[in-house]
């Protein structure tokens, strides 16, 4: 193992961790004073595992994730912790239109696109630097890659603050006019991975969210954006997951919400905070994204199947985990009611998340 120290009380670790089509993958473990951990790969410029204290200084990993490149590779995984791109969530039909132009890309949900494609951002190694105390990955994404149009160079800065702040800046330029819409899809269990639907059930929730986007049974947004006001949207007061999980549509929770802010790239607004009471273990969100998307991991497996393997011999299940994935609006580049998604030559996309993990104090 490479060990190189970044800046102040952070050290930042860095290892070969297999290869993906004769391309070295490097595992790198950011950590703070307060033994708060974090491990990235360049796969899908990935989190894999964050390790953080509960109420009594005992250290669990909170994220779902594999032990080994094989499991990311494989037709199981979820998208557990990557940067999803070069769109994020839905485009309907995989068609849309820029400057009188139609595009058809990939369609790898049915009718419809998911994640940037087959082979969107998440399934390419990144190029990976350590840059002072952060770790920097790099992506040239072709003119054509899944049928988008225009080369796209992005980049991933993650940094792991002594307060506990897990930073993540996405950048983008592009050389021609192409919809862009980048998220982290991780999924998190305050209680530690593997603990499940038992442990989920107890996590508290609260969302800044005042409106939510309306979707079809295709998850395709049909260009309504509703009041979350006395439905079970409404996540604005601290609400007990497993008291309103099974009651929404579809399952559980698998929705774009929308900040009541307008929305400034230069500033970070409050997402959510969750609770999980019995670690005291809590997950603050600020992002400057318009949106988020909640996903209460619907499509696992049930309890009592063989479940998805994960790390450590542990599997998971429904509702074993949630996403908060800031983001634009899904298929915004379909509907005009919704921010613009369309990044051109000569301007830069700037998304910024912050994951912040503590204690109930």
């Amino acid at each position: 193992m490479k060990q190189r120290s970044a800046m102040g009380s952070t050290s930042i670790q860095v290892q070969p961790w297999g290869t993906v089509a004769g391309k070295e993958v490097k595992k790198f473990t950011i950590k703070n004073s307060k033994n708060q951990e974090v491990d990235i790969i360049s796969y899908g410029a990935t989190i894999m595992a964050i390790r953080t204290p509960d109420k009594v200084g005992k250290i669990d990993d909170v994220v779902c994730g594999f032990d080994n490149i094989e499991g990311y590779l494989s037709s199981i995984n979820p998208y557990f912790g990557a940067t999803v791109g070069r769109v994020a969530n839905r485009i309907a039909g995989g068609r849309f239109t820029i400057d009188n132009v139609q595009y058809q890309v990939s369609k790898n949900i049915g009718n419809d696109t998911l994640h940037g494609g087959f082979k969107g951002w998440s399934f390419k190694v990144w190029e990976a630097t350590i840059e002072k105390d952060s770790v920097v990955m790099a992506l040239l994404s072709q003119d054509g890659d899944e049928g988008f149009p225009g080369a796209v160079l992005a980049s991933i800065t993650f940094k792991l603050t002594d307060d506990g702040k897990l930073q993540i800046e996405m950048q983008s330029t592009t050389a021609k006019a192409t919809p862009v819409n980048l998220t982290n899809h991780s999924y998190f269990n305050l209680a530690g991975h593997g603990t499940n639907a038992a442990e989920i059930y107890k996590h508290q929730v609260t969302m800044n969210a005042d409106r939510w986007i309306v979707t079809d049974a295709e998850s395709i947004p049909t260009g309504e954006i509703r009041s979350v006001d006395k439905s079970i949207f409404d996540l604005r007061k601290p609400t007990i997951l497993g008291d309103v999980i099974n009651q929404v549509l579809g399952g559980g929770y698998d929705y774009n919400f929308c900040l009541p802010e307008c929305t400034d790239l230069s500033k970070e607004n409050f997402v959510a905070k969750v609770i999980h009471p019995g670690s005291g273990r809590t997950l603050e969100v600020f992002s400057n994204q318009p949106g988020v998307q909640f996903y209460t991991a619907n499509g696992f497996p049930e309890s009592g199947t063989e479940g998805i393997p994960g790390k450590q011999g542990k599997k998971y299940f429904k509702h074993g985990a949630f996403c908060l994935e800031t983001q634009n609006y899904p298929d915004a580049v379909n509907h005009k009611n919704f921010p613009d998604s369309i990044l051109r030559p000569h301007h830069v996309y700037y998304h910024v998340v912050t994951y912040k993990f503590g204690v109930q104090s």
